[in-house]
């Protein structure tokens, strides 16, 4: 809330440089803030009485804007990558898979490893999970399961993340 949108009666104020002035009423704290030319703004509404700063609001809204940005911009997002598999993959197939999922565990993203069943591969679920198994042998040094090995449909998923 800013200059007349205030309507408290009593208001703690602080003024331009950060010194405290006491408690006045409104309508005195308003003339002070039109006096140095700048704007009155609640800062803390939910204080015994609400605490008021004599600042330019054009300048304190655009220093939020910065903080929040670069609050933004120091966070991590992670992201999923997928790595498909097929029952019937080779030894060779499955340690390049293996390397992929490592580059992308070594970046901070969370590995989906999706093993998916065609026709009749449905018949041999058996296997299935021994490769999963093997999968996550060779990448177990860089990564850690999330949520192990699970049959959806005609799909066995698995998650990783990397390790702490």
């Amino acid at each position: 809330m800013i200059n007349e949108q205030i309507r408290d009666k009593e208001i703690r104020l602080i003024g331009e440089e950060g010194e405290q002035l006491g408690i006045m009423s409104s309508k005195d704290a308003m003339k002070l803030a039109k006096e140095a030319n700048l704007d009155l703004v609640k800062i803390a509404p939910q204080a015994k009485p609400p605490v008021c700063k004599i600042i330019d609001y054009g300048k304190y809204r655009y220093e939020l804007a910065r903080k929040e940005k670069e609050a933004k911009k120091k966070q991590k997002t992670t992201d999923v990558k997928e790595i498909r598999l097929s029952p019937n993959i080779d030894e060779n197939d499955l340690s390049t898979k293996a390397n992929q999922a490592r580059k992308f565990l070594t970046k901070g993203d969370k590995v989906k490893v999706t093993l998916r069943f065609r026709g009749r591969e449905m018949a041999h679920m058996g296997m299935s999970r021994q490769i999963l198994d093997k999968f996550f042998e060779r990448v177990e040094d860089v990564a850690m399961v999330e949520k192990p090995a699970k049959l959806e449909g005609r799909s066995m998923i698995m998650f990783l993340t990397e390790k702490r």
